[in-house]
């Protein structure tokens, strides 16, 4: 009995688990089913999306009507973990891309979007072939106007005045302007023997011709004869002055490439500046984008595409970053003014005084000012200048042409804004006249000046001329001027010329117009000035007791002397003596050693 139920038990389990394995069979087909019908279903709508998406572009490509998007998308960059499955998803796109989508056809959205930029220029909406980098370039015309300028300098040897430097060649930028003129910076044409200008975009460089050249603003007038050179180009056309945080937008050829640049920023400051170049004070805008070597001429553009400036100098100092300078509007119109007014640049005129601030109530007490004057003092009047005959020392001077100075000597400039009142000075041109009221012994007076350039005693620049020069016995004379001190000892003349000279091209102020600083400038050794070798830039005081007005005159009076001896009193009471016919016998021995061709400056012989 025990066995009987044991076998029966035996078999009802081998049946149960019979029928456990045929359902998990059974379970196991149907998973398999469905996950090849859901494998088919994916199939089935990866190529329908794929057919829709091949429709949907033919259909674009069909479609000229539909407007592009305003600007192309950039993507962002993949992260770094995805980096490389995407790349291997791009490549196999790619290659799909490949075989499934259409050429682009001549009126695919890249195109029409081309033509519309063509005819929104002025241009026809017909594009030629690889016509997109040209309508590029047209979307803003006004850099079109801007040209590179090459230049070959030949500067005068002040160390040698009879000779020339070796010459050498720069680049900087410039602009087209109405009447078929080009303007740039001066010291980019400074001491030119050849000037030649290059379109943007063209491979031709046209000789130029310099009409003008304003130093003290540091600006230059050209033009080209070629009928060629203007073609197919517009003349920029200028804004008003910018304010403060207008955008700006430099354009040039600076060094780094041969192609235009353009750089951006805003104004930063507005102020009278002072031009490296001119040794002046004038207008400048102050902005924060880069200047560089080559930037030079180069215009600004506010943002509607007007000029606004002329692009001139940079402050370079480990303490300041992006700082540039730029020659506003105002200086640029009076400038061509000056030149179509008198056919050549006259200048900017000054008021030639020295003044101090009378900001202090004391002082201003003691002058007998009222509370409601304002106004600066007059210190020193230059001799040569109109001023002289009206204005005297210890005058207040009040106004300018109806303008109140203030006690720090500025004047109201626009909304929240004071400037200098040499500004109002600047605005006028020579020979104009200006009423200026003072205050003099406690009485207001009236003058009308006649206002005219500055005569300085050692000259800024000498205007493109040669350097004088006259040589006797071996000593050297010459005319010292900032060039000539520049050129003696470097760009930090300032700092590193004698005491004397330095003392006199800050303070001293010409007596006349034609006064000039003489000094020796080398001894150039023989015989006959044995003794005199160490004597360099020393100032000449007089001759033969007679005082020495300018080169000129010095060369006059030796070459007519008399006299057994030639004497020379110089600065720090020092003397040159020569026998007089020795001296003039041994000249021209000293001329043959050194290859001198004469004794003395074309200028000086008429």
């Amino acid at each position: 009995m025990g066995q009987e139920n044991w076998a029966s038990l035996s078999s009802l389990v081998f049946i149960f688990w019979c029928l456990g394995l045929s359902m998990k069979m059974k379970m196991k087909m149907n998973m398999n089913m469905n996950k090849a019908s859901r494998k088919r279903s994916r199939k089935e709508a990866k190529a329908s999306s794929s057919t829709s998406a091949a429709d949907l572009s033919r259909s674009r490509s069909r479609s000229p009507s539909r407007s592009p998007s305003p600007s192309p998308v950039v993507p962002s960059p993949a992260p770094a973990d995805d980096l490389q499955s995407s790349r291997h998803k791009r490549n196999r796109r790619k290659k799909s891309q490949r075989h499934r989508e259409p050429s682009p056809s001549p009126s695919s959205p890249l195109r029409t979007r081309a033509a519309e930029l063509h005819s929104a220029n002025g241009g026809t909406a017909d594009v030629p072939p690889s016509s997109e980098p040209v309508d590029a370039v047209k979307v803003v015309p006004s850099m079109d106007a801007v040209v590179k300028v090459f230049c070959t300098h030949t500067e005068p040897n002040f160390s040698l005045p009879w000779q020339r430097k070796r010459q050498y060649s720069s680049s900087s930028s410039g602009f087209i302007i109405s009447g078929r003129r080009v303007l740039t910076n001066a010291h980019s044409v400074e001491h030119f023997t050849q000037v030649k200008l290059k379109k943007r975009g063209s491979d031709t460089k046209y000789l130029a011709t310099v009409l003008a050249i304003g130093t003290e603003c540091d600006i230059a007038l050209l033009t080209v004869s070629d009928d060629e050179f203007w073609q197919d180009v517009s003349p920029v056309h200028f804004g008003s002055l910018p304010a403060l945080q207008d955008a700006v937008t430099v354009v040039g050829y600076p060094i780094g490439g041969d192609t235009i640049s353009v750089t951006s920023g805003v104004v930063s400051r507005i102020e009278i500046l002072s031009y490296v170049h001119g040794s002046t004070e004038l207008l400048g805008l102050q902005i924060d984008a880069a200047i560089n070597s080559g930037n030079s001429g180069g215009p600004a553009f506010n943002d509607k595409g007007k000029c606004v400036g002329i692009a001139f100098q940079s402050l370079k100092h480990e303490d300041v970053e992006n700082i540039g300078y730029v020659i506003p509007t105002p200086v640029i119109t009076h400038f061509i003014t000056d030149y179509e007014k008198s056919g050549q640049y006259t200048g900017f005129p000054i008021l030639g005084v020295e003044w101090q601030k009378m900001e202090n109530p004391d002082l201003r007490k003691a002058i007998g000012m009222k509370p409601d004057q304002k106004g600066v003092r007059v210190r020193r009047v230059e001799p040569t200048a109109p001023e002289s005959g009206c204005l005297h020392p210890s005058d207040i001077i009040l106004s300018f042409d109806g303008v109140d100075i203030a006690n720090d000597g500025t004047v109201p400039f626009r909304h929240g804004e004071r400037i200098g009142f040499s500004y109002l000075v600047s605005q006028k041109y020579t020979g104009q006249k200006a009423v200026v009221k003072v205050l003099r012994d406690s009485k207001v007076l009236e003058f009308s000046i006649k206002l005219a350039t500055h005569k300085r005693l050692i000259p800024a620049h000498i205007k493109g001329r040669p350097p004088s020069y006259y040589i006797v016995a071996g000593f050297v004379f010459t005319a010292i001027s900032v060039p000539y001190l520049r050129s003696e000892y470097g760009k930090d003349y300032e700092y590193d010329a004698p005491v004397k000279l330095l003392d006199k091209h800050l303070h001293a102020m010409a007596q006349s117009e034609d006064e000039q600083l003489v000094v020796v400038s080398q001894v150039l050794v023989a015989d006959i000035n044995i003794g005199y070798e160490d004597i360099v830039n020393t100032q000449v005081i007089s001759f033969n007791g007679k005082p020495v007005k300018n080169l000129k005159s010095l060369v006059q009076m030796v070459e007519e002397c008399n006299e057994e001896f030639l004497k020379f009193d110089l600065e720090y009471q020092q003397i040159v003596v020569l026998e007089t016919k020795s001296a003039k016998a041994a000249t021209h021995d000293i001329l043959t050693t050194h290859c001198i061709p004469s004794a003395m400056s074309d200028d000086l012989k008429t």
